[in-house]
C-alpha cells in the first residue's frame, strides 16, 4: 500500500458516518440555515481540539516527508530551488513541522560561536487556526532572528489582509483550507491574490471525482462534491481549470485508500478570475463533507 494511503484514509470512518447524516441529495433542495451554522459550530470545536479531545485523523504534526508523499511530484523540486529573498507560506500548519524540518539541517554556528544562521533558505511563514506552536518552532524561530519564521494564528486566513501576509514564491496546503473551508472560491481567491506571478500551490483534496475517471461512484462517498448548475457532477479540476491567468495540473491517486487529486496550481498572470461556488452543503468531519453549486 502506497506510504501515504494510510494518512488519506485517517478520516474515511468519519467520513462515513457524516455520510449517513448527509440532510439531502446532491442537486436537491440546500441546507437550511440554522443546520449549516450547526455545523459550522461543530466544525470550531474541531479546531479547538487538543490532547485527547481532538478527534482521530485531525492531524496537526505532519513533517516535510509526508508533505512531499502527499503533494504534487514537483514539490520538493520547487521547495529546494527557493532563495533567501523567496517566501513559503503553509496553510493548516498546526505544528509547523515541515517548515522545522525544512530548516533542521540548514543551520551552522560561526566559528566565533554566533548563533546558528540560515544558509540561504526562504523565509518562511505557518498559519493556523489555532496556535500549535511547540517549544521546538520557538526556538528555532528565536535561533534564526528576525522574520525568518513567521506563526500565525487565531484567524482564517481570509481575514489576513493581502498586505499583512505579503506576497509568496510557493503556497501550500496538506489537509488545510482547501479541504475544510466552507468558501471554496473566496480561498482560492485569496491564495492566488497571495501568489507571486509564476508562484505555485500545491494541496490535495481526498474523496473527489478524478480528472482521470478512474474513482469508482459505486463504492466512494464523495467527501468534497461540485456540481453544475443543473446538478451534474463537476470535477474539481475542471473547475480549477476554469480560472483564469493560472495553469493547473492534477496527479489522480485511484489506487489510495480514498481516490484522491494531487492539485498543483501555478498563477501566470495577475487577472486572475475564480469562477463562483455557493455552498449547498457542509458537514462537520475531519476534514468535513461538502458540497458546492458553480453559479
Amino acid at each position: 500500500m502506497h506510504a501515504a494511503n494510510s494518512r488519506a484514509a485517517a478520516g474515511l470512518a468519519a467520513l462515513i458516518v457524516l455520510q449517513a447524516l448527509w440532510v439531502a441529495p446532491v442537486g436537491s433542495q440546500e441546507q437550511t440555515a440554522a443546520r449549516y451554522q450547526y455545523e459550522i459550530g461543530k466544525q470550531q470545536e474541531i479546531y479547538r481540539s487538543k490532547g485527547a479531545e481532538q478527534p482521530e485523523g485531525y492531524v496537526t504534526h505532519r513533517g516535510l516527508t509526508s508533505y512531499e508523499e502527499l503533494l504534487p511530484s514537483g514539490f520538493g523540486k520547487t521547495l529546494r530551488e527557493l532563495g533567501p529573498e523567496d517566501r513559503w507560506l503553509d496553510v493548516g500548519a498546526g505544528q509547523g513541522q515541515a517548515i522545522l524540518d525544512y530548516y533542521r539541517l540548514e543551520l551552522d554556528v560561526g566559528q566565533d560561536g554566533s548563533r546558528p544562521r540560515s544558509r540561504g533558505k526562504a523565509q518562511a511563514v505557518a498559519v493556523s487556526i489555532e496556535d500549535r506552536r511547540t517549544d521546538a518552532w520557538r526556538e528555532r524561530a528565536a535561533a534564526l532572528g528576525g522574520d525568518r519564521l513567521r506563526y500565525l494564528s487565531s484567524k482564517r486566513l481570509s481575514e489576513y489582509s493581502n498586505e499583512e501576509l505579503g506576497k509568496f514564491r510557493i503556497i501550500t496546503d496538506v489537509y488545510g483550507g482547501l479541504s475544510y473551508t466552507e468558501r471554496l472560491s473566496a480561498f482560492m481567491e485569496k491564495v492566488l491574490g497571495l501568489l507571486e506571478v509564476n508562484g505555485d500551490f500545491y494541496s490535495l483534496l481526498q474523496s473527489v471525482r478524478l480528472e482521470n475517471g478512474k474513482d469508482d461512484p459505486e463504492t466512494t462517498w464523495y467527501q468534497t462534491q461540485l456540481v453544475d448548475r443543473t446538478g451534474h457532477d463537476m470535477k474539481v479540476c475542471a473547475w480549477l481549470k476554469r480560472i483564469t491567468c493560472v495553469q493547473v495540473a492534477c496527479e489522480s491517486k485511484s489506487a489510495w485508500d480514498t481516490p484522491s487529486e494531487l492539485i498543483h496550481v501555478r498563477k501566470v498572470c495577475n487577472e486572475v478570475a475564480v469562477p463562483s461556488m455557493k455552498p449547498l452543503q457542509y458537514e462537520a468531519g475531519n476534514p468535513p463533507s461538502r458540497v458546492f453549486q458553480i453559479q
